[in-house]
């Protein structure tokens, strides 16, 4: 990529604080993954009034909706209204109106009403990109770039630099600003020389204005910069190391082999491995320089696995947060996940340790944009051979995988020692796949549609989630299930079930805190409390509710039958906020597995399946120190687990509180005390 600092951009259009008749006006913009285009964002503004059309089909999910927008004094909309369909199809009716001092909204989410005074922005629940440039307009209409938010909050906008992107022939000088307050993590956005909006981007995905698609690449470099650049400062302020040994006293520790607790311990660590554990001696002296902390009857575990992970700059705050210190990564742009890897192992970046799969998917109009698309057998093979040479140990098959090329697929990776996971390709089930070379399941759901659909149905499509709604009168006695259980145990297949995304998929309703999300989500920025908030499939009426309800039940039965013949269950989430690891753990304990085998199942046994044993796992000398202080023992209270005080991983200390509070998330535990001297 080529950016050149210091082009200065004309920006009189965005602060006019009246309106003016003015031509209509036609904006069109793509949207891109991983060099794929994926869909398209249609804008026209006639005057105050905006129409806009957002249509996204990634591996057949998406929002696809259209909004009209009344824009007011000072840029600040009066009226905004949303219809269409979310993510994976549920239905989407939105409105704000504010007129006479008055705000009214009705979202997904929540309605309601509050009475405004001044310039106040509606926090939109199922927006479009648009939606980030309309509050960059009335931010920078704003003296100090700030406003307050409706339901409730803050946003503000921030100037990053001018640049100027070139590639192939394509030429854009552009201002970049950071988008904050209200979500998870920062939106950038860039305008181009007359204000206007050119592109939301990220380092995953772009949405560019049409004709400049050449630059997605380019726009996605500089995100990797300025994001990267944002959490290598973090990483400075968040990351706590030390020269000498440090000790954390008068803890309990916890062994997932045995489910024992020990007595009251301490913990020496020396760079990054533990160095001795040894009895607790009250009043015990240390030398001046090791660092003591104070463990006050907690308890250490293991550091928790997500194996199901996309990492992103973002995710590994959020994760190392909440004591999940490894996970597996199941597809992402593969430059940008090597780039990522090495900037964890070097230290320049926080997160956990990262085993990643090779995603390879089929050509096809559905497909997914990670990894490598294949379109031939041959292809194929190469893709398998492209990861083996890179040191990879999985390969992952998606949706549009030819079904035909999985054996030869799976004997070739088998041959350069690689395991086969993944989904089930359309137009086939999980016996064929398990018989063609899996050796692992990914998502429970893909297992169970073997069993509810018939061969010509299209899993392409919403409808490897809407599906499961015929789970509800499924018979797990029936041969069809017990065949593909016992095939799972003949041939040593595992199942990474992600079951809290079915949960979250199937069992979230508009205007409801889902039930997975209950603990958290209060502590969470407004928007995402809001995004939470929503039904994620159609519900034409209440036998459709009941329909998904059941059917959710019998998935949790299936994992706990699952569970009862022996087949490794391998704890993922498909998500990166670490906090849906918990929830993960906890379904398995509501499914009625024992609380110290789902330990065991969090802890120990994603590091032994993916031979990490000797290093990580459990709380020995000589291993790494990657661990998680609790408050309590999660034993007797398994929920403890949601609320680590300390996390620690190779060597380094991180405290949650402060995470989190550089999140902007309100803490959910304190950090312990340090000691200075002896122990206490």
């Amino acid at each position: 990529m080529k950016y050149i600092a210091g082009a200065l951009v004309a920006a009189c259009g965005l602060v006019c604080s009246g309106l003016t008749a003015a031509a209509q006006e036609t904006y069109s913009y793509s949207l891109v993954q991983n060099d794929e285009e994926i869909g398209y964002l249609k804008v026209i503004e006639d005057g105050a009034s905006t129409s806009v059309e957002y249509y996204m089909d990634d591996n057949g999910r998406g929002p696809k909706h259209t909004e009209q927008i009344i824009m007011g004094p000072h840029n600040v909309p009066l009226e905004w209204s949303i219809v269409g369909k979310s993510l994976m199809g549920g239905d989407v009716e939105e409105s704000f109106k504010l007129s006479d001092g008055v705000a009214i909204w009705n979202s997904q989410a929540d309605q309601g009403h509050a009475d405004v005074q001044g310039d106040v922005l509606y926090a939109v629940n199922d927006g479009s990109p648009w939606a980030n440039y309309v509050y960059a307009k009335a931010l920078l209409a704003d003296a100090d770039h700030r406003l307050p938010v409706i339901p409730t909050g803050e946003m503000k906008l921030e100037k990053v630099e001018d640049v100027t992107l070139a590639a192939d022939g394509k030429k854009a000088v552009l201002s970049v600003y950071r988008l904050s307050g209200i979500d998870l993590a920062p939106t950038l956005i860039a305008l181009d020389e007359e204000g206007k909006f050119f592109s939301q981007f990220s380092e995953a995905s772009v949405v560019v204005k049409d004709g400049y698609v050449a630059l997605a690449n380019s726009l996605m470099e500089l995100a990797r910069e300025l994001q990267t650049q944002r959490y290598k400062d973090l990483a400075q302020q968040l990351r706590h190391t030390y020269d000498a040994p440090y000790a954390i006293v008068n803890v309990h520790i916890l062994d997932p082999r045995t489910a024992g607790i020990s007595a009251p311990s301490t913990i020496l660590v020396k760079d990054e491995r533990i160095e001795a554990i040894e009895p607790y001696q009250p009043g015990k002296t240390y030398p001046d320089d090791v660092t003591v902390f104070n463990g006050a009857g907690g308890t250490i575990m293991p550091g928790m696995w997500d194996m199901h992970s996309h990492a992103s700059l973002s995710s590994g705050l959020y994760y190392i947060a909440a004591g999940v210190t490894s996970t597996r990564d199941m597809g992402n742009n593969n430059e940008f996940l090597q780039q990522l890897m090495k900037d964890l192992d070097d230290g320049t970046l926080i997160g956990p340790r990262i085993t990643p799969a090779g995603f390879i998917e089929g050509r096809s109009p559905y497909s997914a944009r990670y990894g490598i698309v294949v379109a031939s057998e041959q292809e194929a093979l190469d893709a398998v051979d492209w990861y083996a040479e890179r040191g990879y140990t999985f390969i992952k098959i998606y949706n549009s995988m030819n079904p035909a090329w999985v054996p030869a697929m799976a004997k070739k990776s088998h041959g350069r020692g690689m395991r086969v996971i993944g989904h089930v390709p359309a137009f086939t089930n999980a016996n064929a796949m398990i018989r063609a070379g899996y050796d692992e399941i990914t998502h429970i759901n893909q297992l169970m549609l073997g069993w509810l659909l018939t061969p010509d149905e299209d899993t392409r499509t919403p409808l490897r989630l809407t599906g499961m709604a015929r789970a509800a009168g499924l018979d797990l006695d029936s041969d069809k299930v017990q065949e593909t259980l016992t095939l799972m145990q003949e041939n040593n297949v595992g199942i990474d079930p992600t079951a809290v995304i079915l949960e979250r998929l199937m069992m979230s309703r508009a205007g409801e805190t889902p039930p997975g999300d209950v603990d958290y989500l209060d502590h969470m920025p407004i928007s995402y409390q809001r995004y939470r908030k929503r039904t994620f499939v159609t519900l034409e009426d209440e036998a459709a509710d009941k329909a998904y309800r059941d059917s959710f039940q019998v998935l949790m039965d299936t994992l706990q039958r699952m569970y009862d013949a022996g087949i490794v269950i391998l704890p993922g989430t498909d998500d990166g906020t670490g906090f849906t690891v918990h929830r993960e753990l906890e379904l398995y304990r509501i499914a009625g597995i024992p609380a110290e085998d789902v330990l065991r199942i969090g802890v120990l046994q994603p590091a032994e399946y993916l031979g990490y044993g000797d290093d990580l796992g459990t709380i020995e000398a000589g291993k790494y120190a990657d661990f998680v202080l609790l408050p309590s023992n999660p034993l007797e209270t398994f929920n403890v687990i949601k609320t680590p005080r300390m996390v620690v991983k190779n060597g380094d200390v991180y405290f949650p509180e402060e995470i989190y509070q550089a999140l902007s998330i309100e803490p959910f535990a304190s950090k312990p005390d340090e000691i200075k001297g002896a122990s206490h």
